[in-house]
This record gives C-alpha cells, sequence and structure tokens, in this order.
C-alpha cells in the first residue's frame, strides 16, 4: 500500500512539473488533459487516476510552486549577508529549472486562471518573499553588511529583479556568467568604500 502510495506521489510531482512546463511554454490556456498526457506519455484517461479535473490539477501545480519556493530559504541562525546569498542562489537556480514558476507567479492571465484561492496563495509566496529579502537586507544594513545609503526597501526591488532574470534566462547562462551576475549584485549591495581625498588618500 505504502509503495503504491509513493508511486502515486512521484507521479502526482511529474504531472505538476509537466503542467508548469506547458505553462512555460504555451501559455496556461494549451494546458489540458491531452496536452499533458501527452507531454509525458500517458493516455488522457490516466491523468484522472492522479487528479479528477484539470482545476484539481492547477491547485496541485500552486502546491508545487509553494514546495519550491519554500525549500529555498535558508535557516534563520545565518547572518544576514549569508542568508541572502544563500537565498539569491537557491531560489534562481530552483526557479530557473522551473520557468513556469515566474510565468505563472507574474501573469496575471495565468493567475486569473487558476482554481479559487490560487492566485492568493501565489501572491502571498511573492509578499513572503520580498519580506525575507527586506529583512535580510535591513538586518545586513544594522550590522554593516550591506549599504546603508539606500533604503532596504529599494535594495529589496533590485535583488528581486535581478533573482527574476537570472530565474528567466538560466537555461540561457552559462553557471560562469549566473555567478557574475550574482557577485556583481552583491558588490552593489556592499558598503560603498570610505570617500577618498584628492592625494588618494582616505579621508579622515
Amino acid at each position: 500500500m505504502g509503495e503504491v502510495r509513493r508511486s502515486s506521489e512521484v507521479r502526482q510531482v511529474e504531472l505538476t512539473d509537466a503542467a508548469l512546463h506547458i505553462i512555460a511554454n504555451q501559455g496556461i490556456a494549451a494546458l489540458s488533459t491531452r496536452s499533458l498526457a501527452k507531454h509525458v506519455g500517458l493516455s488522457s484517461g490516466a491523468i484522472f487516476r492522479h487528479f479528477a479535473s484539470i482545476d484539481a490539477l492547477l491547485d496541485a501545480v500552486v502546491a508545487r510552486v509553494e514546495a519550491v519556493l519554500e525549500a529555498t530559504y535558508p535557516p534563520r541562525e545565518l547572518p544576514p549577508l549569508e542568508r541572502l546569498e544563500r537565498f539569491v542562489e537557491a531560489r534562481t537556480s530552483a526557479v530557473g529549472k522551473q520557468v513556469g514558476i515566474p510565468r505563472l507567479v507574474l501573469s496575471e492571465q495565468f493567475l486569473l486562471a487558476l482554481p479559487k484561492g490560487g492566485s492568493a496563495r501565489l501572491s502571498a509566496c511573492v509578499l513572503k518573499t520580498q519580506a525575507f529579502v527586506r529583512e535580510c537586507l535591513r538586518k545586513g544594513q544594522e550590522a554593516g553588511a550591506f549599504r546603508s545609503d539606500i533604503d532596504a526597501g529599494a535594495l529589496a526591488i533590485v535583488v528581486m529583479g535581478t533573482m527574476r532574470m537570472l530565474a528567466l534566462f538560466t537555461s540561457r547562462q552559462s553557471a560562469t556568467e549566473a555567478r557574475a551576475v550574482q557577485d556583481t549584485l552583491f558588490t552593489l549591495l556592499a558598503p560603498p568604500e570610505t570617500p577618498r581625498s584628492a592625494s588618494g588618500k582616505k579621508a579622515p
């Protein structure tokens, strides 16, 4: 019994990942039991053994997105700089492998097509991400790890925008290029150097 249940759970994850792939490449209107069955090599009838309807599938897709995003949050006990570095790397990597996630979260058309409560759950994911990034930046500013001449809220927008672009273009970038972008982001977040005088020496 346990083996059958575990196999079903694995298949459900495969189906939700396939649904995200279809959403990313063809749009949510292209998602149907037929297109999904073709993508995973099953019959349409086999899909209904795992999901009773398209709405049930979309609800599972939302749950999958929530699980993928939740797994990217690092331990709270880490210093702010390390927490944010780990988060940016984990989130861009995870979302980059599931391009349907940003397409689903950022598209009003997709959100409107979700079952009741689905769009609210995805919006909550975005709000949690924003709050996490702002908290890391604010605490990092207090610790001197991030520049404090710019509001943490404004810096958070820069961080989130960079993560979204990295995630969307992960498949087109090499790991070296992605790392260079992340390094540049944290260079921009670092406290500015002490101003230097005309002689080149640090000003007192």
